[in-house]
């Protein structure tokens, strides 16, 4: 279940999208479709969600997204290369004008000295060619914590890309 904060973030998100008319997709491997999930659980979404991409494995990643597998297999699918790719590969895959992605550790296990639990690669891209901006966090506590963790802050950063500076 998505909690009320979350679903109150998602539908700011979609209203400044909507309000610049501008469509919007997710790539998502670690979330398994949450991001797309908080964003169409407000009604008339339709409007402004293009589509969502879950790639979960690495194949997926390369098939849908059109992530190379070299990259995964140099960098890791968790990373900012793949990140990067999954942003840009979900732009050049659907009609969206502004794309995020997310990939990363969940756990509770996986997770390792270089990417230990929690840590997860962000992406956000947009059509106009304007920025693909990169990030990541390592966020505390158990998979539905990062879980959760990741889906607010990718849609804090589809609401940075659509807000103006110094407003709210």
């Amino acid at each position: 279940m998505i909690d009320d904060a979350v679903l109150a973030q998602a539908e700011a998100v979609l209203s400044a999208l909507r309000g610049r008319g501008l469509m919007l997709a997710t790539a998502e491997s670690c979330t398994g479709g949450l991001i797309a999930a908080a964003l169409t659980a407000i009604a008339g979404s339709s409007d402004v969600v293009e589509r969502g991409f879950v790639t979960y494995s690495n194949e997926a990643k390369s098939e849908l997204l059109g992530v190379p597998a070299l990259m995964i297999q140099t960098h890791g699918a968790v990373s900012e290369p793949v990140a990067r790719a999954m942003a840009e590969g979900a732009l050049a895959r659907s009609r969206a004008d502004v794309t995020v992605s997310v990939t990363g550790v969940a756990g509770p296990g996986g997770g390792s000295v270089e990417k230990p639990v929690g840590l997860v690669w962000f992406g956000r891209a947009r059509r106009d060619g304007s920025f693909t901006h990169t990030e990541h966090h390592v966020f505390p506590g158990d998979r539905a914590a990062v879980r959760t963790a990741t889906v607010v802050r990718a849609l804090e950063l589809l609401g940075e890309d659509v807000t103006p500076a110094g407003t709210c």
